[in-house]
C-alpha cells in the first residue's frame, strides 16, 4: 500500500515539469478562481458517485438482493477506486470489490460477474466516446492525435469484446504462461491451491456469463448501467467545461466531453501510475491539434495550460482524497477484544 501512497506526490511531477518548461506558474493555476475550481471538483465527485451507485445497482440486480447498506456498498466501490487511480491502466479496483463482496457472503463467481459487468460498461462507453473523439479530431484536422486515440482505445475494446463472446461459449482458464510463473515462484502446494481457486472462479464467472447473456433479464439492468456510465462521463466532461469557461474560452460541452475522452484513452496506457502526465498530455494534445476550432486553439497556448492543471487537480486529486477515506473505512477495522483489553488495563 505504501507505493500507492507514493503515487500521490508522483502525480504532481508533471505539474512541476510544466511550470519549468512553459510560461505557466502556480499563480496562473490559482487564477482560474476558487468557485470554478470547486464547481469542477463537485462535477468530478458526481462522476465517481454515479459509478458507486451503479455498483450498488448491479449488486442488487445481479446478486438478487442488497448485501449491505447503500452507504457501505458505495463506500466499497469508492475504496476500490483508490487502487484503480494509483495503478497503471486504471486497474485493480475490481479485486477490492470482489474481495468485499466475497467477505459479505457472495460466491466468488457471482462477485466476479458484477465486477466484470462494471468493466464492460466502462469499456463500452468510454472506448466508444474515444472513437468518436478520434474521428472528430481527424475531421477537424488533428490527424495525429485522432489516430493515436483510436489506436490506443481499439485493443481495450477488442479484448473485452472477445472476452465477453468467448466466455459466453467456453470456460476460461489461467493462461499457460501465467501458470508457469506461478509454479516457478511458489511451492507446488501453494501454486496448485491458487490455480484451482482461480480456475474455479473463472469457471463460475463463465457460467454466470452464459446464464445471464442467454436471459432477457440482463438487458434492462445492463442498459441502465450503460446509461449511468454515460452520465458519469458526462459529468467528467462538465468538470473540464466549467474551468474552460472560467478563462473565457467558451468551449462547448461536446468539445469538453471529447477532450476528456481523449485524455482518458491516453491515460490508460500502462506507462505511469494513475495516468499521471499522460492524462494532461492527452487533453493538451487533443486541444492543441484542433486549432481549426478557435475556442479550443486558445486553450492550447501556454497561458491556458493552467486550465488543464487545475482540471487535473479537481478531477483526480480531490476524488483521490475521498477514495482514500473510503479505503480506510473499509480496511481499518477496530478489534473489540483488543479495545476491551486496553480499557481494562487503563482502569487497572
Amino acid at each position: 500500500m505504501n507505493w500507492r501512497i507514493a503515487a500521490i506526490p508522483a502525480s504532481i511531477v508533471p505539474f512541476i515539469i510544466m511550470f519549468i518548461t512553459t510560461k505557466v506558474s502556480p499563480q496562473d493555476v490559482f487564477a482560474v478562481g476558487l468557485v470554478p475550481f470547486a464547481a469542477s471538483a463537485v462535477a468530478a465527485v458526481t462522476r465517481v458517485m454515479l459509478q458507486a451507485y451503479r455498483f450498488k445497482y448491479f449488486v442488487r440486480k445481479f446478486i438478487g438482493h442488497d448485501i449491505s447498506s447503500t452507504g457501505k456498498t458505495m463506500s466499497a466501490r469508492l475504496a476500490g477506486e483508490f487502487v484503480t487511480s494509483t495503478t497503471p491502466s486504471y486497474v485493480g479496483g475490481e479485486f477490492v470489490r470482489i474481495a468485499w463482496m466475497s467477505k459479505n457472503g457472495v460466491p466468488v463467481g457471482k462477485a466476479a460477474w458484477v465486477a466484470t459487468m462494471e468493466i464492460i460498461a466502462d469499456v463500452f462507453v468510454v472506448t466508444i466516446l474515444a472513437f468518436i473523439a478520434g474521428a472528430l479530431a481527424i475531421y477537424n484536422g488533428g490527424t495525429a492525435i485522432g489516430i493515436t486515440v483510436i489506436v490506443v482505445a481499439l485493443p481495450t475494446f477488442g479484448f473485452w469484446l472477445f472476452l465477453v463472446l468467448y466466455s459466453a461459449k467456453r470456460n476460461l482458464q489461467i493462461p499457460a504462461f501465467i501458470q508457469k510463473l506461478i509454479n516457478r515462484f511458489l511451492s507446488k502446494q501453494k501454486a496448485e491451491q491458487i490455480s484451482n481457486k482461480t480456475n474455479k472462479a473463472l469457471a463460475d464467472l463463465c457460467t454466470m456469463s452464459r446464464e445471464n447473456f442467454n436471459s432477457p433479464k440482463v438487458i434492462g439492468p445492463f442498459a441502465v448501467g450503460l446509461g449511468l456510465t454515460f452520465l458519469s462521463f458526462l459529468a467528467f466532461g462538465v468538470s473540464f467545461l466549467i474551468l474552460a469557461d472560467a478563462v473565457d474560452s467558451r468551449v462547448g460541452l461536446l468539445e469538453s466531453l471529447m477532450a476528456v475522452s481523449a485524455s482518458n484513452a491516453i491515460g490508460n496506457l500502462p506507462l505511469t501510475i494513475g495516468g499521471s502526465g499522460l492524462a494532461e498530455l492527452g487533453i493538451w494534445a487533443y486541444i492543441s491539434n484542433l486549432s481549426s476550432i478557435p475556442d479550443l486553439g486558445a486553450i492550447a497556448q501556454d497561458s491556458k495550460l493552467n486550465v488543464i492543471i487545475a482540471w487535473r487537480i479537481a478531477s483526480y486529486h480531490v476524488p483521490l482524497a475521498i477514495f482514500w477515506a473510503a479505503l480506510m473505512r473499509l480496511t481499518v477495522v477496530k478489534n473489540p477484544k483488543v479495545l476491551n483489553t486496553e480499557s481494562k488495563q487503563d482502569k487497572a
